[in-house]
């Protein structure tokens, strides 16, 4: 298993104290996560020039972290993504969720005004990783009934990141967990990620409007279509109406249902991961011609949100002092689909009292042959 090192992170503005965690393999790969929103800080590994390079976006202590406003390397939730109204109905009852985004501040997204990549986490170091706890309390939100999340890191030797879930709930909840992590296979600082390549293992998406929220249609087709990897910036900016309304890619593919066929048992048998077993499903592929790397996103959500950074726009220095400029990073964020209480022809994002929620996401980074 991966060794693990804790140190201090900065403090938050009311004074607590903020706690950063290393993960090293034995290929010198490191992982860094902090208590603050459980967030993914760094990513680095040694590269086809024998250089180091760090591909996570990211800031120099948890101070910075509680200035962002883009859910960087953040674990969302309760809910990832938007609600139109930020209203749910659970077993008939309807229930009002903060109102935080949207051209009129009339929606929700990534579980409210203070969600819970904005939460301070508790941390434990266990024999695969690092596993983060916290407790959201009844109404948080909006959100009906307290509700305990662990979610664990775990780094293989195979340079498998592995993020898996847990939430118990004592009332009907919601629950669409994900993490936020803005990817660039050339190094964070390194500019746009347009050259880069991309492929979705999805045959259609979810159409969204001009607030990025599904109406029930899954289409196949147009520029949307992703599944022979394809330079970021091919189409991004084409005439077509989903791109114009999202500045670029900022959407839910339908993730096929297959197991990867191919795939084995990582090598590390500390690690929790299970190609074959684990009900993982291939849901993307990137890479870049520049840097050789590779990065393959497994999981066991139905959907993921391709994101291609269109609302960076710098002001708030990042780690080396590096100010994030729009489509500098790209995320895949696995998860329930959007909007999805407002179509019911889509999976409910609903944790049943008493039920144990369970989800997990794989990262593995490679080199191109």
């Amino acid at each position: 298993m991966a060794t693990i090192k804790k140190e201090s992170f900065g403090k938050l503005s009311d004074g607590r104290e903020v706690e950063l965690y290393t993960l090293r393999n034995t290929k010198g790969t490191e992982v860094k996560v902090t208590t603050y929103g459980a967030r993914l800080v760094a990513w680095s590994a040694y590269g086809k020039d024998h250089k180091r390079t760090d591909i996570v976006l990211g800031y120099a202590d948890g101070a910075a972290y509680e200035k962002d406003n883009t859910s960087m390397g953040g674990l969302v939730g309760r809910h990832a993504n938007r609600i139109a109204g930020g209203k749910v109905t659970i077993d008939g009852k309807t229930y009002q969720l903060d109102l935080n985004t949207g051209s009129h501040n009339q929606n929700h997204i990534h579980g409210g005004f203070q969600g819970f990549h904005q939460k301070l986490w508790t941390a434990e170091e266990t024999d695969q990783g690092v596993k983060f706890t916290y407790h959201a309390a009844d109404g948080e939100g909006g959100y009906p009934g307290n509700m305990t999340v662990h979610v664990l890191y775990s780094l293989s030797n195979d340079n498998e990141l592995s993020i898996r879930y847990e939430a118990v709930s004592d009332a009907d909840t919601v629950c669409n967990l994900t993490n936020h992590a803005y990817f660039n296979l050339n190094g964070f600082a390194s500019g746009p990620v347009l050259d880069q390549k991309i492929q979705i293992f999805a045959d259609k998406y979810t159409w969204a409007d001009a607030e990025s929220l599904p109406d029930g249609r899954i289409l196949a087709g147009t520029p949307m279509d992703l599944r022979q990897p394809t330079r970021i910036g091919e189409h991004i900016d084409d005439d077509f109406d989903e791109l114009v309304m999202g500045h670029g890619y900022d959407h839910n593919w339908v993730i096929r249902d297959e197991k990867p066929a191919v795939e084995t048992k990582p090598s590390d048998p500390s690690c929790p991961i299970d190609y074959v077993g684990g009900g993982l499903k291939k849901a993307a592929y990137a890479e870049s011609d520049q840097s050789g790397f590779t990065l393959t996103c497994y999981t066991t959500q139905p959907g993921v949100q391709f994101y291609t950074g269109n609302y960076l726009n710098g002001g708030l220095p990042g780690k080396d002092g590096v100010e994030f400029q729009r489509r500098t990073g790209f995320c895949l964020e696995t998860q329930y689909f959007p909007n999805a209480f407002a179509n019911p022809n889509f999976p409910q994002p609903i944790l049943k009292k008493g039920d144990t929620w369970k989800a997990q996401t794989v990262y593995v980074l490679g080199q191109k042959d």
